[in-house]
């Protein structure tokens, strides 16, 4: 009988590109990560990271919030899909939507999200701009735990790269984006190998 632990079953939620979930994918099938993504979940139909899912020969699937009448009803329906596949993280990749408490309460410490700033700087929609506005030497990116706030969970991994004093929002968000790929990847890894501990705020990485 083999030794190696069970893969972890996680699921991504998307609603655009799906760059991240490319990188986790790209991870997982070269057998740095010990998961298997059991489905990805969008709320757009034409989200792109849907196509990317099929083809690896991942189930992806629309759940389209604008039939239900409000968060609640939408993230309890997710939570019975999520079930259904036997989800023990899931991985917010680009997933336009605040999780309200039905998600949150049903995978504690078990949602992950990635914030193209360094958090709590620069919360919410269009960081990068913020950042630049603001006149900050240095961004980065954030992959955090998920609680009801907006980007306001737990620090798990953030990474920092230079504000240049020419940047503009796309040349800044290329170069958040190189490092969102390598750390998003980093943090399923680890919880993937039962090495993150939460404390309150407080994420000790294990070695």
């Amino acid at each position: 009988m083999s030794d190696q632990p069970q893969p972890l079953v996680l699921a991504v939620l998307v609603s655009g590109n799906g760059s991240n979930l490319q990188s986790i994918i790209d991870r997982i099938d070269a057998g740095t990560i010990n998961a298997r993504i059991a489905c990805v979940v969008s709320n757009t139909p034409d989200a792109h990271a849907l196509l990317r899912a099929r083809r690896h020969g991942i189930p992806a699937l629309t759940h389209d919030n604008s039939t239900y009448g409000n968060r609640k009803e939408y993230d309890a329906a997710l939570v019975k899909i999520l079930a259904g596949y036997g989800v023990k993280l899931v991985v917010l990749a680009g997933f336009m939507r605040i999780l309200s408490e039905v998600m949150v309460t049903a995978f504690p410490h078990a949602i992950m999200n990635i914030h193209p700033a360094l958090l709590p700087a620069f919360p919410g929609l269009h960081a990068q701009r913020q950042a630049l506005e603001y006149g900050v030497r240095y961004s980065g990116c954030t992959v955090h735990f998920v609680d009801c706030g907006t980007d306001t969970g737990p620090i798990i991994i953030q990474s920092v790269v230079p504000v240049m004093q020419d940047d503009t929002e796309e040349s800044l968000s290329r170069r958040i984006q190189k490092e969102e790929h390598q750390v998003f990847p980093e943090a399923v890894r680890l919880f993937a190998e039962g090495k993150i501990s939460v404390n309150g705020r407080h994420v000790h990485l294990l070695a």
